[in-house]
């Protein structure tokens, strides 16, 4: 005859099928705890996606800029948000510092075009880095052409023998503020654009620094071609005219 210990718990159906019932709970927990590092994981590396395919799109194919000055008023008005193709004269290595952050800049070099697409045309506005200061950008329109004699008379641009006509994007101070004065950079003796190299001007011809000042342009320093105004700040006068709608959308001739 066996005897039953009286401090041993006796095991029972009940009490088993309690612990059965305990194990997918705790599996379940398990799962869940899963669940949210994989949702966790699915969002980090969507934002990482993100992140590589904006840099991708700025570095190689568009990038935006900012209007800072009236130098080609009226056909950019300070506060315009440009959109500039990169792919528009071919495919470029970007320089080292495109992918770096430092204070102060960092001294940039010329980028190295791979692939290239048709060259810019006369009248085509092009962002370029600043010959005398590559850490900035500038913004003109190309007015001469690899080849081309350029000669400046009067404020009057004479291409290659004949005149350049004023095809309405130009702009110049009322003669009557100025009292009708000639600046030296109203005249300029012929001068013949080197190979690889531009002449660009700005539309607002009496207040753009421009290669009538510092020079030509030259191919390995043209970021893109500007093509559309994605958005224009006024920020003057009363609110309602602070944003310039007719311009967002805009197509940049």
């Amino acid at each position: 005859m066996t005897t039953q210990d009286p401090q041993q718990p006796k095991m029972t159906g009940s009490s088993e099928k309690d612990l059965q019932e305990e194990s997918p709970v705790a599996a379940s927990s398990q799962d869940m705890e899963i669940s949210k590092k994989s949702i966790i994981r699915e969002y980090a590396e969507a934002l990482v996606i993100a992140i590589i395919l904006a840099l991708t799109i700025r570095v190689f194919v568009v990038q935006a800029f900012k209007i800072p000055s009236g130098s080609m008023i009226p056909t950019l008005m300070i506060g315009d948000h440009i959109l500039v193709s990169k792919l528009a004269y071919g495919f470029q290595l970007p320089k080292d510092c495109e992918f770096q952050v430092s204070f102060p800049p960092v001294t940039c070099f010329s980028s190295e075009i791979v692939l290239s697409f048709d060259p810019p045309e006369r009248g085509d506005i092009i962002v370029f880095r600043y010959p005398e200061d590559e850490n900035k950008d500038f913004i003109k329109r190309v007015i001469g052409l690899p080849g081309d004699t350029i000669q400046i008379h009067n404020k009057q641009v004479i291409v290659n023998g004949q005149p350049l006509l004023d095809e309405g994007f130009t702009q110049r101070i009322d003669p009557g503020i100025i009292d009708g004065r000639i600046n030296p950079r109203d005249n300029l003796a012929p001068l013949t654009v080197p190979p690889e190299s531009y002449f660009v001007m700005g539309d607002n011809r009496d207040q753009s620094l421009d290669s009538r000042f510092w020079g030509f342009v030259r191919m390995d320093k043209i970021k893109g071609r500007a093509f559309l105004v994605y958005w224009s700040w006024n920020g003057q006068g009363a609110w309602t005219d602070w944003i310039r709608w007719e311009r967002i959308g805009k197509l940049i001739e």
